[in-house]
């Protein structure tokens, strides 16, 4: 499609790693508790997008890899999994809370391109990644963004 989107989608590395995806293959994006990225799963996101793998909460946070969205959204199960770290109890099953999309690994970068250097781009200062107060764990790239990043590898 002409009209494709670019994402970054953080995780902890200790939790699950672009090595972890490498191996894996393809995984489901699980664990999102968070409205607005909930609604970008649900209305924005799109079978075909690219995404950033970014190792968040550690030293150093860096984007590592590139994958893509291979799965349209639908309800994560680990909510109504009461022995998940991410269970809801209010939400129902007939109409579920949280939604997943599933991820299908294509590389890992030459080299991880770290947040200290992401931050220090004139042409990325209004990255959405390099905002105060950015907590969101997805959030979208814009194309020359993203294409601007890819040139820093």
């Amino acid at each position: 499609k002409n009209n494709m989107a670019y994402w970054l989608m953080k995780s902890e590395p200790d939790v699950y790693s672009i090595d972890d995806l490498k191996r894996d293959k393809r995984e489901p994006w699980d664990g999102i508790r968070n409205y607005q990225v909930r609604n970008m799963f649900r209305d924005q996101m799109q079978i075909g997008d690219l995404a950033f793998f970014y190792h968040s909460n550690c030293k150093p946070p860096a984007i590592v890899g590139v994958m893509s969205i291979v799965s349209e959204a639908y309800p994560d199960p680990t909510q109504f999994d009461p022995k998940s770290r991410y269970f809801d109890a209010k939400s129902d099953k007939e109409n579920p809370r949280w939604l997943l999309r599933d991820v299908k690994y294509k590389r890992k970068l030459k080299r991880e391109i770290t947040l200290q250097e992401l931050k220090e781009q004139k042409k990325l200062e209004n990255f959405r990644l390099n905002q105060r107060g950015n907590r969101l764990s997805v959030i979208p790239v814009t194309e020359s963004e993203w294409n601007f990043i890819l040139g820093l590898e």
